[in-house]
């Protein structure tokens, strides 16, 4: 469990660290550093499970399975490399005058501890534990969004704290009343123990478990962005600093789905029914279709993603809810390369954004043709993200829409409206940003482009081909979380 804790404890040294010195000369490259040691912590961890198989620490605190663990390695590898576009994009905004040493200090600050509380998250091994990292994680993002201190940003950052902090008192009530039911077999101290609920699913209240999930899926549904508890989600990206954005749509989001599957877990051990699966379908498909239909309303470019990451939380919920080894597999997949293309999206936005100076998708205009790299890095991240192949969001959908057509294939209609209503609501507002005439005011920005190749090659290559390794600890998942035969 070595490498648990010093993952764990580098954000935290991180936090005190920024706290304190968050303001220096190249503060972006220490933060950077901070970020490259927790990859290599879960990179240890991946192959310490892969060796040994699930891992529960010796006072059940913790632990790693084969769900859990590549989500670790997604969470660190995606928080390098927004570390790394941090870096120069933050000084742009010090150098213009946006943020003040004081405020650079708390950003650096925060982002290690976001990082810190999605860590916590995914490593918990009790589930009361988990509802506080996503508090935590919440309060950290509020400082985030709120950052510039305009009045927007104000108003975003409370608009998500109090709906987020209504959706997570919803989780904290079905946590208590999931404690509640285990309590009828396991003494008080491992009553919230995930490892001890699952063991022991079929001997928990199938009715309590259901009232509970209800709560959980509220409460963590709405830091997912489920419709209708998405209110918060594009105003906390398009007011926040982009790379929060880039965390907040490729991790948090994630984490969120991970709590309520989990969830999920012990309600389908307990009802040996799939009703959890019923209410994430319904969810996740009224959030595909009604993002879908919102992408064609945005003029604002961070606000256009953002009801793109709604689209395709929604899309997972849905898989995750169909509960098949075909959807889960795709469901794991999905989160893989979105967290990926979304992240690198976000990064040639950042720099949009800087470029022209503004948000709004009405001024932003030939980016090609001003910053070659920018304009071509979200040309190619739009058409990965609407799921054109041979990307890896093409292949995660294909996969959806192939275990919808086997177990619901009246539905089928639907994810193929909405997959052409996403389509066309994302090219029809990117076109003209990329290919439009550009104003003579938009000039080059310093950029680093490195984490928009790595992803976007990543996303590729996972389109054509998925490494025998990674496919394995998606088998091992599937098979964990659905309860049947890997692919």
């Amino acid at each position: 469990m070595t490498p648990v804790y010093l993952l764990l404890l580098a954000p935290f040294v991180g936090i005190i660290y920024f706290a304190f010195s968050g303001h220096k000369a190249h503060i972006g490259q220490i933060n950077t550093k901070f970020n490259a040691f927790t990859l290599a912590m879960s990179l240890w961890l991946a192959v310490n499970i892969h060796n040994s198989g699930t891992i529960l620490s010796s006072s059940q605190f913790f632990i790693i399975d084969s769900f859990n663990v590549y989500l670790i390695v997604l969470t660190a590898f995606v928080g390098l490399t927004t570390a790394i576009f941090s870096a120069p994009y933050m000084a742009h905004e010090k150098d213009k005058g946006k943020l003040t040493n004081k405020r650079l200090k708390l950003y650096y600050s925060m982002y290690q501890g976001f990082m810190l509380a999605m860590y916590l998250v995914l490593t918990t091994n009790n589930m009361g534990i988990m509802w506080v990292a996503m508090e935590g994680a919440t309060l950290a993002t509020v400082l985030l969004v709120s950052l510039y201190r305009t009045p927007e940003a104000i108003e975003a950052a409370w608009k998500y704290f109090i709906l987020c902090g209504v959706g997570i008192a919803q989780a904290l009530f079905g946590t208590i009343l999931l404690y509640f039911a285990a309590i009828q077999f396991s003494d008080s101290e491992n009553a919230l123990l995930w490892s001890v609920l699952f063991e022991n699913a079929n001997q928990l209240n199938p009715d309590i478990l259901e009232i509970a999930f209800v709560f959980m899926l509220v409460g963590y549904g709405t830091k997912i962005g489920l419709v209708p508890l998405h209110n918060w989600l594009p105003d906390a990206h398009s007011e926040g600093p982009t790379p929060m954005s880039a965390v907040l749509s490729g991790l948090l989001l994630n984490d969120a789905l991970y709590a309520v599957v989990r969830n999920k877990m012990l309600v389908d051990g307990a009802t040996q029914s799939n009703i959890a699966g019923f209410l994430m379908m319904g969810f996740g498909l009224l959030s595909f279709l009604v993002a879908a239909i919102f992408l064609h309303r945005q003029k604002d470019i961070k606000r256009l993603f953002s009801y793109s990451s709604i689209e395709h939380m929604g899309l997972m919920t849905f898989a995750f809810g169909i509960g098949t080894p075909i959807a889960t597999f795709a469901a794991l997949l999905h989160m893989t390369v979105h967290s990926l293309t979304k992240s690198a999206i976000f990064v040639t936005v950042g720099h949009a954004t800087q470029i022209a100076g503004t948000q709004s998708l009405e001024k932003i205009r030939g980016l090609i043709k001003t910053q070659p790299g920018v304009g071509w890095g979200l040309l190619i991240g739009t058409l990965a993200i609407a799921g054109f192949p041979p990307f890896g969001v093409f292949t995660s959908e294909f996969l959806v829409l192939l275990a919808t057509m086997r177990s619901y294939p009246w539905l089928t209609p639907l994810l193929l409206l909405g997959i052409g209503l996403a389509c066309a609501g994302l090219f029809r507002n990117i076109q003209p940003v990329v290919y439009g005439k550009h104003p003579e005011s938009q000039t080059p920005v310093s950029a680093n482009l490195w984490p928009v190749i790595i992803h976007l090659a990543l996303v590729l290559w996972l389109g054509l081909a998925i490494p025998g390794f990674l496919a394995n600890w998606y088998n091992q998942a599937t098979v964990l979380i659905s309860g049947s035969a890997p692919l």
